[in-house]
Order: structure tokens, then C-alpha cells, then sequence
């Protein structure tokens, strides 16, 4: 062993608790930086002197040189990163789907006096005023305009309602332009780390950049990730990542190949036109369709919101309510007008319609408008004296009658009813919202409890490795005054 080796050791033991100091301010300094895993310094003993051969010199025993940084690696658990992810893609499609049932409700607004419901009470109490005063022009007006506003009030839920639906049109094509710009960013961390891992280097940061990117990815549509690091030359590197969106009901679509460096990029939604309103009929990546029935994440809970096609039939939220929704006013008009059609208004009019009639179903309540223009063309009148009111009486029954399409029920009870299955659905959306947001919440902190910076614990350590610093340069100190008396002050008998 080289006389000067003391002097090499205690300089590999400044370095090493130097790079542990690092490692320790490079925690501190992102403590608050979001997705960052704390790194560590790992230890490991030279090898001893002398080695196993031949030649080897006789002494007692091998005689340690030292110590040297094995790696900085970072502090992470993918098992945790996985349950995250997973309970991160069934939160995002709760949360969009209770968010997108929330905005529901708020144009619908029941009950409340700007409701539907409250619209047909007031043309019903109307009808009945006019029915003991036929003749009164006051009656007759109120009545006009309660029909007026009933018709507005159809059209404000139909228009409101398909507006909701453009914006969730645009919210999907807005999260599959999301996934794929983070798909590219994800291989573009992958490229980088796999020249890094070439030469031996462990990529911290990087893989901290790529999981964020990750977990984003896995809120859109539900993912599984595999790591492939076989050009790796150390076993700690992570590797490129290769990604696969899954589905519930097995079916599954590669679409980042780490290996290869393959990319799938999602095309435009493709939609079709069912019955006038227009659906999502598939989802594809690179020609390949993506499996978003039964699936999490926030997109297919847009798409499930907005509208979309299954063995023919079509699904979805907004779609059902609209529909519902078309189908009442079609209904009733329908109805309504038969029966006006039998009376006779103030001028002696009769077989005229009350409201304009309506064609097809679909559109009906944004197409609902008031026929008449003047009060006195009200049939108020079943036998055509201007003093009988019945006919009025009749049209008031109308909506407490079982309606044709209505599933044998009454206007007022079929949109009650609808009113009631929404609420139904609203409130199981928010409670399993809740539900996974807590789920998310408890993976999130047992992933934190391992891989977040303590403040207290990078302290502790920042003094350990500063006092084992202090003690390897004094180390060093000792062995320059043991060299200096050999070098300076040996040899000087007989001068």
C-alpha cells in the first residue's frame, strides 16, 4: 500500500459526505417542488487491500481503502404509483361525470319558479281562471302568454342543455389533444434517459419530470406502464417506459412503445348522427379503437356525459334528458292541440291549433312555439256559446292525462320523473366522486409519507454528513503531520 494512500482515502471520504451535503441541499432546495422524490446518497466500502492473486503481499489480513458513492438514488415505491394512478383515472371520471351532471341541473333548475314544472302549473291555474271567465280578455291574455312562456321556457332547457353538449364536444377534443402532447413529452424524457442510462448515469430528475406527466395521463384514461432498461449499465435505472390504456372490459392499446419509441396519436373524435342528434361512435389512436365503454378517466366520462353509440343504441347523459325532454313537448303539444282543436275561440274560430304543430321528435322542445296571435282565438268555448268555458277545463286536464310516448303517464309526472333520475344519478356521481377523491387522497399521502422531503430529516442528516466531513478532514490533517515527520524530519542524524 502507497505511503500516501491515507491521504487518498481521506480525500474519497471528503467527496463521498460532499456529495451526500449535495444530495441533502438538492432535497431541501425542492421541498415544496411539485412530484419531486427525495434522493439519497448510498455508501458503499472500496475494495480492500490487498486483492485475491498470487503476488499478493503477506500480511495479516486485507486492510479496507476507503469509501465511494454507489449511486444517488431516488426514494420512490412504483406499487404506490401504481394504485395512484388507477385510483386517479376513477377519480377523473367521477369528478367530470358529477361536474357534467352538476351543470345539468343548474340549467334545469328544479324546483324552483324558473323551472319547467312551475311553467305548466301557471298555464294550468290560467286555463282554469279563463274556464270560469271565458269571456274575460284579461283571462284570455294571461293565458296567451303563460302559453308563451312554457313554449320559451322548453326552448331556453333545449338550447341550454345542447350548448352544454358543444362545450363537452370541445372538452374531448381538448383531452385528446392533452394526451397526446403528453404521450410526445413522455418519449421525449424516454429518449433522453436512455442516452443518460447509457453511460451508467441515474436520471433523478428526469424520471420525477416523466412520472408527473404520467399521473396526468392516467386522470385522462386509465394506463398501466411497464420499464424496460436493458441497455441499461446500472440496476437501478428505471428505463423507458412503455404505455397501454386499458379498458374494463379487457380490451387494452399500446400507445407509447418504450422500446421502439412508437408513438400513437389520437385522431379526432369520430361522431354519427342517430335519430338528429349527433354522437360519439368510436375514439382511435393511429386507426386503432380506443376502449372507452366501461373505462375511467375524465375523457370517458365526457363522452359518457355527451353522448355516444353502443351495440346501435345510443348512451349517454345529456342525450337521454334531451330526448326526454323533446319527447314530453312533443307529447304534450301533440295532445293539446287536439283538444283545442274541438273548441271554439272568442271569434268564433274552431280547428285551430294552439301550439304550431311539430314534425319529428327529436328537437321538439326547441322547436315549441304558440300558433295564435290574438286571446280571442283561445277555445275556450266546447259548444260554442262565448259564456261556456269546458273546453278550457279540458285543456287543463291534458296534463294530468297519460300522454301517448310518455310511458303512460301524465306531462307533469313523465318530467318529474326525469327530474327524479337525474337526481338519482347526480347524487350517486358526487358520492363516488367523493368516495374516489378520498381513495386518491389516502394512495397520494402513503406515496408522499415515502418519497416527500422531511425538512426534519434532511437537517439530521445534513449535520451527520457534516461532522463526517469534519472527521475525514481531520483524518486528513493527521496523515499530513505523520508524512511531514517522515519527509521533513527524518534523516538528519550526522548533518
Amino acid at each position: 500500500m502507497s505511503t500516501f494512500y491515507g491521504l487518498e482515502m481521506a480525500k474519497q471520504a471528503l467527496f463521498a459526505q460532499q456529495a451526500a451535503l449535495h444530495t441533502t441541499g438538492h432535497n431541501i432546495s425542492n421541498a415544496n417542488t411539485e412530484g419531486y422524490s427525495r434522493q439519497r446518497v448510498n455508501f458503499e466500502t472500496n475494495i480492500p487491500f490487498p486483492g485475491a492473486s498470487r503476488n499478493r503481499p503477506e500480511i495479516p489480513g486485507q486492510i479496507g481503502t476507503g469509501v465511494q458513492v454507489g449511486a444517488v438514488e431516488r426514494i420512490r415505491n412504483e406499487y404506490l404509483d401504481g394504485q395512484f394512478r388507477s385510483e386517479n383515472s376513477k377519480a377523473g371520471f367521477w369528478e367530470t361525470k358529477a361536474d357534467a351532471l352538476r351543470r345539468m341541473e343548474n340549467v334545469l333548475n328544479e324546483p324552483s319558479e324558473a323551472g319547467l314544472s312551475h311553467s305548466m302549473d301557471q298555464l294550468w291555474q290560467s286555463l282554469q281562471d279563463l274556464s270560469v271567465n271565458p269571456e274575460n280578455s284579461g283571462a284570455r291574455s294571461v293565458v296567451l302568454q303563460r302559453g308563451q312562456a312554457l313554449a320559451e321556457t322548453f326552448q331556453y332547457l333545449s338550447q341550454s342543455l345542447n350548448t352544454i353538449r358543444g362545450d363537452l364536444k370541445t372538452e374531448i377534443d381538448t383531452k385528446l389533444n392533452n394526451a397526446n402532447s403528453l404521450l410526445t413529452q413522455i418519449q421525449e424524457i424516454n429518449v433522453q434517459v436512455k442516452h443518460s442510462e447509457t453511460h451508467g448515469y441515474l436520471t433523478n430528475d428526469l424520471y420525477d419530470r416523466r412520472d408527473n406527466l404520467i399521473d396526468e395521463l392516467s386522470n385522462i384514461m386509465p394506463i398501466s406502464t411497464s420499464y424496460d432498461n436493458s441497455h441499461a449499465t446500472s440496476e437501478m435505472a428505471a428505463g423507458v417506459v412503455t404505455i397501454t390504456v386499458v379498458g374494463e372490459n379487457g380490451a387494452s392499446l399500446t400507445l407509447l412503445d418504450g422500446i421502439s419509441g412508437e408513438v400513437q396519436q389520437f385522431d379526432e373524435a369520430v361522431t354519427e348522427t342517430v335519430d338528429g342528434v349527433e354522437v360519439i361512435s368510436d375514439i382511435t389512436a393511429g386507426g386503432v379503437s380506443l376502449p372507452f365503454k366501461d373505462a375511467n378517466g375524465s375523457l370517458s366520462g365526457l363522452i359518457e356525459a355527451y353522448g355516444h353509440t353502443f351495440n346501435g343504441d345510443v348512451e349517454g347523459e345529456f342525450t337521454s334528458v334531451l330526448s326526454s325532454l323533446d319527447q314530453a313537448a312533443k307529447s304534450f303539444v301533440d295532445a293539446f292541440n287536439e283538444v283545442h282543436r274541438e273548441g271554439t275561440g272568442l271569434d268564433g274560430s274552431t280547428g285551430v291549433n294552439f301550439f304550431s304543430e311539430i314534425g319529428e321528435v327529436s328537437g321538439a322542445a326547441g322547436a315549441i312555439e304558440v300558433a295564435l296571435e290574438e286571446p280571442d282565438q283561445i277555445a275556450a268555448s266546447l259548444n260554442g256559446n262565448m259564456g261556456d268555458g269546458q273546453n278550457a277545463l279540458e285543456l287543463a286536464q291534458v296534463f294530468d292525462e297519460d300522454l301517448d310516448g310518455l310511458d303512460n303517464s301524465s306531462v307533469k309526472d313523465f318530467y318529474e320523473g326525469v327530474i327524479g333520475s337525474l337526481g338519482v344519478q347526480a347524487q350517486e356521481a358526487n358520492r363516488m366522486a367523493d368516495n374516489t377523491g378520498m381513495l386518491r387522497s389516502q394512495v397520494e399521502n402513503q406515496r408522499m409519507s415515502v418519497s416527500s422531503v422531511s425538512l426534519d430529516e434532511e437537517m439530521s442528516n445534513m449535520i451527520k454528513f457534516q461532522h463526517a466531513y469534519n472527521a475525514a478532514a481531520r483524518t486528513m490533517t493527521a496523515t499530513d503531520e505523520l508524512l511531514d515527520r517522515v519527509i521533513n524530519n527524518m534523516g538528519l542524524v550526522g548533518r
